[in-house]
């Protein structure tokens, strides 16, 4: 199963390695516990964007985007208990041949 990491853990394992130049990546990385391909991945990212990409629920640009989110996943809930509702009561009312 994949790990996830928070955003400030990959911008604090960028800053381990700037702050600790006579470490190799892969001791950076067997301190942290991370693979040498994800530290690889967040450093380009970093020097590319100056910023490290984060999924997650921060992602939303203001609390507006995120509350619309939020109700778009709960009425796609609500529909989809909406439809085994129906297709129970179909069921239940069917007559036995």
């Amino acid at each position: 199963m994949a790990k996830h990491y928070d955003k400030q853990f990959k911008l604090d394992a960028i800053k381990y390695r700037q702050t600790h130049p006579e470490l190799s990546v892969a001791a950076v990385c067997r301190n942290l516990n991370i693979s040498e391909p994800t530290y690889y991945k967040w450093s380009s990212e970093y020097k590319n964007d100056g910023d490290i990409n984060h999924r997650g629920s921060g992602n939303f640009s203001n609390d507006l985007e995120k509350e619309n989110a939020r109700l778009r996943k709960e009425l796609q809930a609500k529909e989809d208990a909406l439809r085994i509702l129906k297709k129970a009561i179909s069921i239940q009312n069917e007559e036995p041949k």
